[in-house]
Parts: C-alpha cells; sequence; structure tokens
C-alpha cells in the first residue's frame, strides 16, 4: 500500500525456499518460496497492517498523514532476506538512478521484522549500512545487541540474553544438575545456547551433550541427534530452537521410543500452538511472551471476504490450503473449486487464534514505535494542536534517532528502547499441560521479570505438571546428591556433577547436602556416627559409678577395715607373749601406714583436681615409706636381737626402741621431702587427655615433673629392695617365731607387684592407668598384711596356747 512514508515488513511466511539450480549458462531462477504457509506468521504480517491502519485513522498520532507498506516473505531463510534487504533499500524498480537522490527511490524508512535472529542478521547488515532502522518482533539472538555490528538494529522481544539466564534460573530452581542441551545450528540457537551454557556454569550446573542441527541438514543428522536424546542418562533437555527447526526433531522423535523426557524450550518454539500435538512433550516448560489483547485486530483478521482474498496471492494461498479448495483465479487445478461456503469464523488455524496474542502484540508495538519516530520527526505541537509535514523531506537516519527516544503506552503495553535497542525482559513461564478434552494446552504458570531483585526474578503461582503428566518434579542429575556425614569427590575425566558420595573422614563432619568438603570437628568434639553433627566427646575418668571404681572402693575400705580390725586384736592382746616378742609399737605403726595405704587408693578415684591430684601422688608416697620404714625396722631388730644373743656382742643398744623411732622418721622424711620439692618446682595438675582417644576425653593427672613421680617410686623400690635384702639374711636366724621369713614373703610379693606395674602403668590407656596404680597398691598392701600379720592373728584368736612366752622360747620350727 503506498502512503506518505513507507515501513517496511518481513516475514517468514513460508519456510522453505525453491532451490536454485546454477549452471552458470543461463540467468538462474529468481528466489521463491515453496511450501505451506504459515498460518502464525501471515498473522503477524496482517498485524501489521492492522496497526498501520489504526495509526492512518488516529487523529493524535501523524494526523494527515498516510502510512504505505512493502511487506515480503523471506521464507525463513537467509539468501531470501538478503533480496527482501535490498529491495527495501532501493525499492522494486529495475532502474539505476544517477541522481543525487538515488539513495531516495523507493526506500521504506524503517522495517519491522524479521521473525528469526539468522535472517534479521542478514538483513541488519545490509539496511544498516543505509542507516534504515529494523525493528525486530521475534528475533532475539543477544548478539543483536551489538551496537558496533547491527547499529541500526531494536527489538519490541527481550535479548535471548535474559532468556538464557532465565533458562538457566529454571533449571536451578528445579534442582537439576545433569541436562541435554540441543541447539539450532544458525545464529540464534548457537549463540542463545552459548549464553545459557554460560549462565549454566555459573549456577553449577552440568550438561552431558550439547548437539546442534538444522532443518536442511541430511536427515542422518538429524537422526543422530534424536539418538543422542534417546541414549542419554539426562532426562531434562532444554532445547534452544527455532520452531521450524525443533518440528523436524520432533516429528524424528515421535517415530522411535524413547525414554519420558523433561522439556524445557525457548520462546520460539514452546508457545507455538502447532508443536502442540507432540503430545509426548507433555509437562514441557518454557519462557513465553507474555499474553496480550488488541482491540478489534480478531475481527480484521476475520474481515476476509472473497475479493480481498483474491486480490492477494498470499491471501489465496492461504485460503485454499485452509479450506482445501481451488478459487477462480487460481493456477491450482489438483482441488475442486470452492463453492462459498467457506465461514473463516469456523477455522481452527493459528491465523484466527487471538486467544494467546505473544509475539502478535511485538508486532504490533514495533509499527507503533516506528510510527511514533515519524511523528516526532515531522510533526510539531503548535497552541496545544499537533501540525504534521508529509512534505517534509525527512532521511532514515533521523527516524534511527528518534527511535531510541521513544517511549509511550499502546493498549497498555509499554513501549521503550535501551542503549542496546532492548525492552524491559518479561517473561511468562508456560507449561503444557493435558486439558478436559484430553489435548495439550499452553498454561500459563508464573512469570520472570528481569527488573526485579536477584533472586526474585521468578513468582510461580500455579502447581506444574511434569512429563508423563507426573505431579512430582523430576529428578535429573548425574549422581544423587550425598547426605550430610559425606562430602563429593569427582569422577575422573568427568563434569563436576558426576562425583562419588565419600564420608567424613574419622573426626570429620559434614552438614549439609552436597558438600565439597568435610569440617573438622573442634578438639573436645567428635563425629555422632551420622557424622553430620559435632558432639561434645564424653568424658571418662574412673568413677565411683562404675563397676571397676565399685570393685576397687571396697577393696580398698575393707583393706584398711581389715588393718584397723587386725589394730584392734592386737591392741587386745598386747600383753601377750607374740605382741610383745614382735615390737608391738612399730606393729601398730605399720597398721597405722597400712590403713593409710589403703584408703589413700580412694584418692585416685574420681574426677581428678588440682588438690586429688597433688595429694595421691604425695600421700602415695608417703604412706608407702613410712609402711616399708616399718617393715625395715622390724627386720633390723629381728636381726638385732639375734646378734644381741651372742655372747659379747651388746648390739640391741644401739637398736632400741627410740633408735627404731627415729629410723622410721628418718626414711619417711626423705620422701616428705622429695615430694615438697615436687610439689614447689612442677606439682601435679588435672588435664584432658585428648590424644589417647580420639573419640572421647580422659580426665586424668599429669605428673608435672616426670623426674619427681620417678624419685618416689624409686626410693620407695630402693627400701623395699633393702628390706628384702635383710629379711633375706634374716630368715633362717634359730627362733620359734622369726618373723623375717613372713618379711621376706611380704617384700617379695611387694617388690614383684611394684616391677610388674611399670610396664602395665606405662602402657595402659585412660582411666585404666590409675587402675593399674590402685591394683599395685591394693596388692602390695594385701601383701604386707597378709604376710606379716595374719599369721599372728592367728594363732592369737585360733591358737591361744601358743601365744605364750615359753613356746615361743622353745626352739623347733614353728
Amino acid at each position: 500500500m503506498d502512503g506518505d512514508y513507507i515501513i517496511g515488513g518481513a516475514f517468514s511466511i513460508h519456510y522453505n525456499m525453491l532451490p536454485v539450480k546454477h549452471n552458470y549458462t543461463t540467468k538462474p531462477e529468481p528466489l521463491s518460496c515453496t511450501g505451506r504457509i504459515e498460518p502464525r506468521e501471515l498473522r503477524f504480517s496482517r498485524a501489521m497492517i492492522f496497526a498501520i491502519q489504526e495509526i492512518n485513522n488516529s487523529t493524535k498520532l501523524l494526523p494527515g498523514i498516510r502510512l504505505g507498506y512493502q511487506i515480503h516473505d523471506s521464507c525463513a531463510s537467509i539468501p531470501m532476506a538478503v533480496k527482501v534487504a535490498f529491495q527495501l533499500s532501493s525499492g522494486l524498480d529495475s532502474v539505476f538512478y544517477t541522481s543525487d537522490n538515488c539513495s531516495q527511490s523507493g526506500m521504506v524508512m524503517a522495517v519491522v521484522g524479521e521473525s528469526a535472529s539468522g535472517q534479521s542478521i542478514a538483513m541488519s547488515r545490509i539496511i544498516g549500512s543505509f542507516n534504515v532502522p529494523q525493528v525486530s518482533h521475534f528475533a532475539t539472538c543477544a548478539c543483536l545487541s551489538n551496537k558496533h555490528q547491527y547499529p541500526s538494529f531494536l527489538r519490541t522481544i527481550p535479548s535471548d540474553q535474559f532468556q538464557a539466564d532465565a533458562l538457566a534460573k529454571l533449571v536451578k530452581q528445579f534442582g537439576w544438575t545433569w541436562i541435554g542441551a540441543v541447539r539450532s545450528d544458525s545464529d540464534y540457537g548457537n549463540n542463545g545456547m552459548a549464553s545459557f551454557l554460560n549462565a549454566a556454569q555459573k549456577e553449577g550446573i552440568c550438561v552431558e551433550y550439547s548437539e546442534s542441527f538444522y532443518r536442511y541438514h541430511p536427515l542422518t543428522r538429524i537422526k543422530r541427534v534424536a539418538n543422542v536424546i534417546r541414549r542419554s542418562t539426562a532426562v531434562v533437555v532444554v532445547a534452544f530452537v527455532s520452531f521450524a527447526d525443533m518440528k523436524v526433531l520432533l516429528e524424528e522423535m515421535s517415530l522411535g521410543p524413547s525414554p519420558p523426557r523433561q522439556w524445557i524450550g525457548s520462546e520460539s518454539w514452546v508457545t507455538h500452538p502447532d508443536m502442540l500435538k507432540f503430545t509426548f512433550c507433555s509437562g514441557a516448560v518454557g519462557f513465553g511472551i507474555p499474553r496480550s489483547t488488541i482491540p478489534g485486530l480478531r475481527g480484521f483478521l476475520l474481515d476476509l471476504s472473497p475479493s480481498k482474498v483474491t486480490a492477494s496471492p498470499i491471501l489465496t494461498e492461504f485460503w485454499e490450503d485452509a479450506f482445501n479448495c481451488r478459487l477462480e483465479k487460481s493456477s491450482s487445478m489438483d482441488k475442486s473449486a470452492c463453492n462459498g461456503s467457506e465461514d473463516i469464523h469456523t477455522l481452527q488455524s493459528p491465523y484466527t487464534d487471538t486467544s494467546q496474542l505473544r509475539i502478535t502484540n511485538m508486532v504490533y508495538k514495533a509499527a507503533y514505535a516506528i510510527a511514533h519516530a515519524i511523528h516526532d520527526a515531522v510533526c510539531q505541537e503548535i497552541d496545544s494542536k499537533t501540525q504534521c509535514d508529509k512534505l517534509t523531506r525527512i532521511e532514515s537516519k533521523q527516524i534511527l534517532t528518534e527511535l531510541k527516544k521513544v517511549n509511550f503506552s499502546q493498549n497498555g503495553y509499554n513501549v521503550s528502547f535501551d542503549a542496546n535497542g532492548d525492552p524491559v525482559a518479561m517473561y511468562e513461564l508456560v507449561n503444557w499441560q493435558k486439558g478436559k478434552s484430553g489435548s495439550l494446552e499452553m498454561v500459563t504458570v508464573g512469570y520472570y521479570d528481569a527488573s526485579r531483585p536477584k533472586g526474585q526474578e521468578f513468582h510461580i503461582y500455579q502447581n506444574l505438571t511434569w512429563m508423563e503428566d507426573r505431579t512430582e518434579v523430576p529428578v535429573s542429575v548425574c549422581t544423587d546428591s550425598c547426605p550430610p556425614g559425606t562430602h563429593k569427590v569427582l569422577q575422573k575425566g568427568k563434569p563436576i556433577c558426576c562425583f562419588d558420595c565419600v564420608p567424613c573422614p574419622e573426626g570429620e563432619i559434614s552438614n549439609t547436602t552436597d558438600s565439597r568438603n568435610c569440617l573438622v570437628c573442634p578438639k573436645e568434639f567428635w563425629p555422632n556416627a551420622e557424622r553430620d553433627t559435632c558432639l561434645p566427646k564424653p568424658v571418662e575418668f574412673l568413677s565411683y559409678n562404675e563397676f571397676l571404681g565399685i570393685i576397687l572402693a571396697t577393696f580398698s575400705v575393707g583393706g584398711a577395715c581389715l588393718a584397723v580390725i587386725t589394730a584392734t586384736v592386737f591392741f587386745r592382746h598386747r600383753t601377750s607373749a607374740i605382741v610383745r616378742a614382735n615390737n608391738s609399737e612399730l606393729s601398730f605403726l605399720l597398721l597405722f601406714s597400712l590403713t593409710l595405704c589403703f584408703l589413700c587408693s580412694l584418692t585416685f578415684i574420681g574426677a581428678p583436681s588440682e588438690w586429688s591430684c597433688m595429694l595421691r601422688h604425695t600421700v602415695f608416697g608417703i604412706t608407702f615409706v613410712l609402711c616399708i620404714s616399718c617393715v625395715l625396722g622390724k627386720t633390723l631388730v629381728v636381726l638385732m636381737a639375734f646378734k644381741a644373743t651372742l655372747p659379747g656382742r651388746n648390739a640391741m643398744k644401739w637398736f632400741g626402741p627410740p633408735q627404731q623411732k627415729m629410723t622410721v622418721v628418718s626414711f619417711t622424711f626423705i620422701q616428705v621431702l622429695i615430694c615438697t620439692v615436687w610439689l614447689i618446682l612442677n606439682p601435679p595438675f588435672p588435664i584432658k587427655n585428648l590424644s589417647t582417644y580420639k573419640d572421647r576425653i580422659i580426665l586424668e593427672c599429669a605428673l608435672g615433673s616426670a623426674i619427681g613421680f620417678w624419685a618416689v617410686l624409686s626410693y620407695i623400690g630402693l627400701l623395699a629392695v633393702f628390706c628384702f635384702v635383710l629379711a633375706v639374711l634374716a630368715r633362717k636366724l634359730p627362733d620359734n617365731f622369726n618373723e623375717a621369713k613372713f618379711i621376706t614373703f611380704s617384700m617379695l610379693i611387694f617388690c614383684a607387684v611394684w616391677i610388674t606395674f611399670i610396664p602395665a602403668y606405662v602402657t595402659s590407656p585412660g582411666k585404666f592407668t590409675v587402675a593399674v596404680e590402685i591394683f599395685a597398691i591394693l596388692a602390695s598392701s594385701f601383701g604386707l598384711i597378709l604376710c606379716i600379720f595374719a599369721p599372728k592373728c592367728f594363732i592369737i584368736v585360733f591358737k591361744p596356747e601358743k601365744n605364750t612366752k615359753k613356746h615361743l622360747m622353745t626352739r623347733r620350727n614353728f
């Protein structure tokens, strides 16, 4: 249609182009389209005409000026798009203009189109050279935002960069980390998929395969891609594919059985109504341009009288395809003639379907954007009235400048462009669900707004249906998530999403799913059995509440009671011969020291404290030296008593009761001195032993000074050996009741116990170290009291007739 200013249009009304044979001997045939008309693309072109008619009838926008249009079919092919670009740039005249204004002959002010990115790129490189603005309604390739390469390109549909980011976030939202990817082998698919893969990598998503194809590729290539999808382990397939290419792929997929796949689609095909016939894609999810309404458009689309149809070859072809009949002026003879009963109002076709106007609204906004740019270039506000001069000569470069600045609202939809010529990104989340009739329907379940704060772009307000009409979200991972208590170890040569779940090492935990590393528990904590929580280590010490502690305490108290009972027996029979003959004072002092020896073992039971740690070793050392000193005194008494009976010997005067007491005090004082020095310089102290056992804490007493501890033990051992040697020397002295024999046995037991104590003490772990020490104390104490005092008590209680001086003086074996 002619007009004061012409707007160009380019749409993929056909999806195939006749092949051109080049024999280089004759002029090639002109490029031409073939195949069936794409009804939705026809609707796009008719929506542009509708918008121009609305503008021409408007009294506010371009009043008094009539817009015309040139709309071309690019056949969804780049060669035809190039031809269309040249036609829009220079007109259809087959004449060369040599005058200065040749650039204006037939040139359009701006172009609406193309529907695909590949064709749009080809057109933009040509018409961009003439600064002709191009406003696309459906070319989404992110590459077109590059103003250095495409300075005159703008669009009313968001860039694929936004869609790629949204798709990656969508995949991440539902926990899919293992996906397949297919794309059109075109600028649209390759650039879109590159953007998606980059965004997916940032989200930690792995791609099992990434395949490309094009509808004109050999069938073997299409089959190979279909087989890759069938054999893959990834359940989710992200398809950044144009509608025409996706149609070819899904037709091939439908020919053979395939495991269920969750399809995630780009806007190009997932909102195309013709794709809903592929029922095995039920549950597909993708993004679509928001639905809209255009008042009056449906009536305009259905207003096709026979005269209008026959006046247009495109409409004639559409009519004949839709009703499968032949119009009078048509050259097609393989169909019966139309009888006039055909009613377009009853036609079920994407052309007549205005229930979900998405891309159509983008065409509508593109036409209005160009009209506003022309208006701003040729119209002025004078006295609150708009006056436009249709004779104003304007360059397409002016229109480009004005287009970049437009900001208006049409039917409630805002139209503006950023510095890259892109609009604000807003998508609907579309889900293919089965309707009541059993057929697939596109249901809007949410939206994505790129202008919202990060992390809040999604808003899903309706339940989704997934593949095979499932209600639960399908799982698509290379490896199931690692539960807490394990960490991920990557499998060699595979993507980061493929890993093994390895239990955390000893002493470490992981408290999150899919943990990359395990955390070391603090020193006083240890993992639970599941290794997902650090729990305080159980504290262990020899307690009165446990069986071992009760047994040792019982023997300790029992030994003390035995010493007290023995002392009581001796006290009640203190005037008897056997008590008096065996140095009663030293005997009572020995029994007192044995009582302390038994009781000092109680300081080793219970939780260690500063006082108990200092007392247990020092009291033990002093009481045992007191005990051994008494035994040593008794041994010396036996030896001196025998020496005193020999003629000319007066040894007993040098070892009477005062000297005996002084000997005991002297030996004991040396041990007291050693213990005092030990306590002053580096006393024992309580510690938490974290090294013996990894999973529990041992409360024990550190020796402080190991030298002090071993000095105490060495001094006890020295006295015990000395006492043992003297007792051995006195064991065969002639006497009816030679106490040296019993002292020999007691010292033999004592030395044996403490010699075996040393390796047992060093090697015993934890609380058993304390138990070994208590056992050594009790065993040596019982050895002393039983060997030295048991025979005497037996005679006193059960053999009183032998408890006489006469009997003791008789030289015979006891």
